[in-house]
């Protein structure tokens, strides 16, 4: 009978209220904010190898444990904070032969200048959320760039994606790797060398 009582005191136990996990929400989705604002602050002022996750929770004023509860890990984090806008020419105003040096000069001015590009990358090739970062960057940014003058709409992702493998091919051996070769080059070299390859995969016809 004792058993039977507790058994049927149990099953009668209420769960939360729909305010009261409603006010969990929110606080979950506060404290997100917090972290993501504390972390892009710190991200911004100290780079991305000296920030810590320690640095980030003092600053939104909350455990380390919840920052890695929310995001995994570092690199999560950074995927879910940085925001970038590569601020990428418009095509439409550059004549058509010269689409390939002008994209491959407006990406080296942005490696050179931005720290949080050069880790995006590093991020994206060895965490998860920073491949899905990457893939909007690319989806978002790049694709409609590229839709300006490819010849044929149906090509444009294909076009677009050996554009990005030239360009993140260069990132990765010259700012990531630091090839000694890759960066030796000259901007003048680089551009002389990748503009007629990125330009042939934007306009070129289908081989």
């Amino acid at each position: 009978m004792i058993g039977s009582t507790q058994r049927n005191q149990s099953s009668q136990t209420p769960g939360p209220t729909a305010e009261e996990s409603t006010g969990q929400g929110r606080r979950s989705d506060a404290t997100r904010r917090a972290i993501l604002a504390a972390a892009r602050e710190r991200f911004a002022s100290d780079g991305y190898e000296r920030a810590t996750i320690r640095a980030i929770a003092r600053d939104a004023r909350i455990d380390p444990s919840m920052v890695m509860r929310y995001f995994g890990s570092k690199e999560g984090l950074f995927a879910a904070a940085v925001t970038l806008d590569l601020r990428l020419p418009d095509l439409g105003q550059v004549p058509r032969d010269e689409a390939g040096r002008a994209m491959v000069g407006h990406f080296l001015d942005l490696w050179e200048a931005n720290e949080e590009l050069t880790a995006v990358l590093r991020v994206g090739v060895t965490n998860q959320a920073g491949a899905e970062r990457m893939q909007d960057i690319f989806r978002e940014q790049l694709l409609p760039v590229a839709r300006q003058v490819c010849p044929d709409p149906e090509q444009v992702p294909a076009r677009a994606a050996l554009c990005a493998a030239q360009l993140l091919g260069l990132a990765l051996t010259r700012y990531v790797l630091r090839l000694p070769p890759a960066r030796a080059l000259t901007r003048e070299e680089l551009v002389a060398w990748l503009g007629p390859t990125v330009q042939r995969y934007l306009t070129a016809p289908n081989p």
